[in-house]
């Protein structure tokens, strides 16, 4: 009787938590988490139960989240919510969950992110994972800002790989000087600047695999040089194995910075040094000698010289096509240049009569037909002279 008993109360307790969990949801009130996979949800749902520490919303359709979604949450401590197509992250959204250790946005094309979106009481985050969610250049931005504003000063771990970053702005991280763990693995990283790292000098791990380095610079080593605590993992980059290379290849060797994956640093151009360890490059393996402490290259740079050759070839290319159009139509351009010489020569025979005309004073007067202009000086003889008025007839003239 005891064990019916047992089994009863075990069938209607099972019976209350799955009539508390929303629809479209499991929940698991042994382990507190409640999953809601992949159910088409647009909204958060309503009625999670109050006892859920793990909360999972993934694959759905939830275009936006916001300061209601989370209500009377305040025992979450785990929320992932990857995949799920989010574009906005409203102000204030996980205000409600004060307990809220492990954020996790990732897979999802974050356009909009309010500057106070990751505000909680107390600052109890930890980790945030935003791997491929940054929409574009101005999402970076909108995350920056939240950065400043968002007061994730106990933050350890955050994860931005993924997102085709291509550039990362000074004091990006300084908000955050708690950070131990940063990947910004499989991004288009090309360079490291001064202050790129700046306030974050507790890093443990700093994930830079999978970008598009060719080399660093003596700016960027002295800037790697300042995480003394960072275990940096560096490889499958495209490093172009060069003279300047030298640089790197001695800092790697002598740093007392770590490098977690050596073997991975492998040449990818020149041809000839591709998969070459680029810790095991000297100035010999190079082709490069020194003199007065300068690196002078023996020899030219492979692509450097390919881009003069084929530079060269589309030239004479183009030399050729216009020479052979000049013989094909060399009796038109005979026939052309004669015709402009004559009407050249009949301007110019012009311009000399004229001139010829306008500076011999004997035929100044002559006009366009040859004929002597006709003057009027018996005219000009008979007026009468400005002097002359009827004041002045005699009075003993009749009229």
């Amino acid at each position: 009787m005891r064990r019916c008993v047992i089994i009863l109360s075990v069938i209607l307790g099972s019976f209350s938590c799955s009539a508390e969990c929303p629809s479209g949801c499991q929940c698991f009130e042994a382990s507190r988490t409640v999953q809601c996979v992949s159910q088409d949800l647009r909204v958060v749902p309503d009625g999670i139960p109050g006892y859920t520490t793990h909360l999972f919303i993934t694959g759905n359709l939830i275009p936006r989240i916001g300061y209601d979604s989370f209500r009377g949450l305040e025992n979450v401590t785990s929320l992932t919510l990857s995949n799920n197509g989010i574009t906005e992250v409203a102000s204030h959204t996980f205000s409600s969950l004060t307990m809220l250790r492990f954020l996790n946005l990732n897979d999802n094309q974050l356009a909009l992110i309010h500057p106070e979106a990751f505000i909680v009481p107390g600052s109890p985050l930890q980790e945030l994972n935003l791997s491929n969610s940054l929409y574009n250049h101005s999402s970076l931005t909108d995350l920056i800002t939240a950065f400043r504003w968002g007061g994730l000063g106990s933050l350890r771990r955050l994860d931005l790989s993924r997102n085709s970053l291509a550039l990362l702005p000074p004091t990006m991280f300084s908000p955050l000087p708690n950070l131990k763990q940063l990947r910004l693995g499989n991004n288009s990283l090309v360079a490291i600047y001064n202050g790129t790292f700046s306030g974050v000098e507790l890093l443990e791990v700093l994930d830079l695999t999978g970008n598009r380095f060719t080399a660093f610079s003596d700016e960027g080593l002295r800037e790697l040089e300042r995480l003394d605590r960072a275990r940096l993992l560096l490889g499958n980059n495209p490093y172009l194995c060069a003279c300047g290379t030298t640089n790197f290849t001695n800092w790697l060797n002598n740093s007392k910075v770590r490098v977690g994956d050596p073997e991975k640093l492998r040449c990818a151009s020149p041809g000839q040094l591709r998969n070459v360890a680029v810790q095991a490059l000297g100035t010999k393996v190079l082709g490069c000698d020194y003199w007065d402490g300068t690196v002078v290259e023996e020899v030219d740079d492979f692509a450097l010289q390919t881009s003069y050759v084929f530079l060269g070839l589309v030239c004479g290319f183009v030399g050729m096509v216009f020479c052979f159009v000049l013989y094909l139509n060399r009796k038109d351009m005979k026939k052309w240049i004669v015709d402009m010489r004559d009407g050249c020569q009949d301007i110019l025979e012009g311009y000399q009569y004229r001139y010829e005309i306008d500076s011999d004073p004997r035929i100044r007067n002559i006009d366009t037909n040859g004929k002597l202009e006709k003057t009027n000086n018996l005219e000009a003889g008979r007026q009468i002279p400005t002097k002359t008025s009827l004041s002045e007839i005699p009075t003993d003239v009749a009229v």
